[in-house]
């Protein structure tokens, strides 16, 4: 039930975008217009007769502006129902407001404490409650489509429900960004009792991850570090759920490395990685392991992508997206012949991923841990073999494990010179994973002898490390921590390989 007689509007937004020419229409309209503050100037400086809150509810704004809507003749306004609430409403001198227009204070883009809205809130949950009485308007884009319903008689009955519902996710998100916020703030509390998370659609998937399941990309709303949420999309056709999933993976991994590093991903593993003195030679080095499953890979780089690589990746394969800090300006013509390709655009990358919360969702339910942020340097290795392994083994074994983090489990990754050249990824057992990574590096005529090994957890038995030490690997990278840890240094020392444990496990479902 509307009350078109009503017809009054409390104008109220942070984002003032469409504002005055919306206020306008509904001057036309036969609107009162009522605002508060730097709407209400807007307003009045587009020459649109408004009046103040203040002079609505007789009480000035008060606390430098903190204080100015949480007023019953606001509330009573909002809150009223038509046929019901009329007497009191009369009695108390409240007028009804038919539309209210709110959007809420910056914090997402500025957390702090004087950010945090408190009447704004306050409002909406007002007027979206009463939606059968009030239409509630969070969104700007939502300006034309309600301008065309009330010139059109009213706001329909549908419209005002999906807006109310609307303010009510504006206002959870809003809440759930500031609860965030004060819970970063809190060192001493990581898991509270009620866990709020707070998302903004990016955009709507043609599926997700096969073409019978529905699917939406959101952005946390206090994510500020480049990723996949913030990147710029330059060409190519709409990303799917499974090249958000892959360019994500190929990104985090590739953004560890100082030195010169391109990774290429495919079904959520990497298959290939490298580093070199160019771009285009990490490309070439990262393509060389696997050259079967690279075609409708991921590619990902740590530095901008230059004419020379990008000649060099059409020149090879077919690829479904290449994430990079940016593109010299030569490279976008080089793929404009290929408008499928989608290029993401990060800006610069520093260093490894940002802590975080990850979240995984399980029937009923969902469960959340700190993102595997782990890092090993030289210094921290336990070597624990006679044979110590020298630098350039050790630079290898780092190399290899901060791949094998971004391995399925059970992960075994096999490095030599700053290349991978086998993974084994995903298997039940750690001696098939090793299996298949010298499957791999025979596929593509590269030599296990000599190579270094990382394994994202430790070997339970010597069989698993055996059949790697029978191809030839020369060192190996693991956590340690197995009851059989005796028996498997035995098994290096048995060869003269050198064995180093991290003390950290990298397991990846």
């Amino acid at each position: 039930m509307t009350r078109q007689n009503a017809r009054r509007a409390l104008l109220s937004v942070s984002d003032k975008s469409g504002i005055v020419e919306f206020a306008r229409g509904l001057a036309t309209q036969g609107f009162e217009l009522v605002s508060t503050g730097g709407t209400a100037r807007a307003l009045a400086d587009a020459g649109l007769a408004v009046t103040e809150v203040a002079q609505e509810t007789g009480f000035p704004e008060i606390m430098d502006g903190r204080v100015k809507t949480l007023h019953p003749k606001v509330h009573g306004a909002l809150l009223g129902r038509a046929g019901i609430d009329d007497a009191v409403m009369r009695a108390h001198g409240i007028r009804p407001i038919e539309l209210l227009v709110v959007n809420l204070y910056p914090f997402i883009e500025s957390p702090g404490v004087d950010n945090i809205d408190v009447g704004g809130p306050a409002m909406l949950r007002a007027a979206a409650k009463n939606h059968a009485c009030v239409a509630a308007v969070v969104d700007p884009r939502d300006y034309p489509a309600v301008f065309d319903a009330l010139r059109a008689g009213a706001v329909p009955e549908r419209m005002r429900r999906r807006l109310a519902a609307k303010a009510f996710a504006h206002t959870a998100h809003y809440d759930a960004a500031v609860a965030a916020w004060l819970r970063a703030r809190d060192v001493g509390e990581h898991w509270p009792d009620t866990l709020v998370a707070g998302f903004r659609k990016l955009q709507s998937l043609r599926y997700g991850e096969n073409p019978h399941q529905h699917a939406a990309f959101y952005a946390d709303a206090l994510a500020t570090a480049p990723s996949l949420a913030t990147a710029r999309q330059l060409q190519g056709k709409e990303l799917s759920y499974n090249n958000i999933a892959d360019a994500d993976t190929a990104l985090e991994c590739v953004r560890q490395f100082e030195t010169v590093a391109c990774v290429i991903v495919k079904h959520a593993n990497p298959c290939g990685a490298a580093l070199a003195d160019s771009l285009r030679n990490a490309y070439l080095g990262a393509y060389e392991p696997d050259t079967t499953s690279a075609f409708g890979g991921i590619i990902a780089f740590n530095r901008p992508v230059d004419a020379a690589t990008a000649a060099a990746i059409i020149e090879r394969q077919f690829v479904e997206v290449i994430v990079a800090p940016g593109y010299s300006p030569d490279v976008l013509p080089l793929f404009a012949a290929k408008q499928n390709v989608r290029l993401l655009e990060t800006g610069p990358l520093a260093g490894a991923s940002p802590a975080g919360i990850e979240l995984r969702s399980v029937a009923g339910g969902v469960l959340a841990q700190s993102r595997d942020d782990g890092v090993v340097d030289g210094s921290a290795l336990k070597h624990v073999t006679r044979r110590v392994p020298d630098g350039a083994e050790i630079a290898d074994l780092l190399f290899a494990w901060r791949i094998c983090k971004y391995v399925k489990s059970n992960a075994i990754v096999f490095a030599r010179g700053g290349q991978t050249v086998g993974i084994g990824a995903g298997q039940t057992s750690r001696v098939a994973s090793t299996r298949i990574a010298a499957m791999k590096a025979a596929d593509a005529g590269l030599a296990v002898a000599g190579c270094v090994m990382a394994s994202d957890a430790f070997f339970p038995f010597r069989d698993g490390l055996d059949a790697a030490l029978d191809l030839g690997v020369r060192a190996v990278i693991q956590p340690g921590g197995s009851l059989r840890d005796a028996e498997v240094i035995a098994a290096a020392d048995e060869r003269g390989a050198a064995m180093a444990f991290t003390g950290m496990r990298h397991f990846r479902h």
